[in-house]
């Protein structure tokens, strides 16, 4: 009999266990924003103009560490459901700012509360302790990795 060496299980990785909560929580949220008719990635678009009037994609995509094609193809598709806007800035088709509609303005409260309340359902099994000492945890990963990009699948 070949003598193999011991190895680790799957179980026994954090990002293993990172990964099964992380589908937990992804895949229940985007089942509810799919319900609502947009997909996470166009939530997460939304979410960021909510805290703007008008803005410039390229700006948006250097907040959210997208590239300005996928901010394009998520406002092509949230312009088709008359949830955001483009205005071209003086007659120049280069030059747009995106704005939410007031559909849009509509629906991102209607969206923050299912992912509030997603959290809630997935993490609300920790004691606020618990909770707090995991976002931080996350919080220095984050930081010391300098991971910039934003989830949307």
């Amino acid at each position: 009999m070949p003598d193999y060496p011991v190895i680790s299980t799957l179980e026994s990785h954090l990002g293993y266990r990172m990964r099964q909560v992380s589908n937990h929580v992804s895949q229940a949220f985007a089942a509810k924003v799919a319900e609502q008719g947009v997909t996470v990635a166009e939530w997460v678009l939304l979410r960021q103009l909510w805290d703007y009037e008008r803005v410039a994609p390229s700006r948006v995509a250097d907040d959210l560490a997208m590239t300005r094609g996928a901010i394009s193809k998520l406002a092509d598709r949230l312009e088709a459901k008359a949830l955001i806007a483009r205005t071209q800035l003086e007659g120049d088709r280069r030059f747009q700012d995106i704005a939410l509609t007031e559909a849009g303005r509509a629906v991102v409260p209607v969206l923050a509360a299912i992912a509030d309340a997603n959290d809630a359902d997935v993490f609300g099994c920790l004691t606020p302790d618990e909770h707090a000492a995991l976002e931080t945890l996350l919080k220095a990963i984050v930081q010391r990795r300098k991971l910039a990009s934003v989830p949307t699948d």
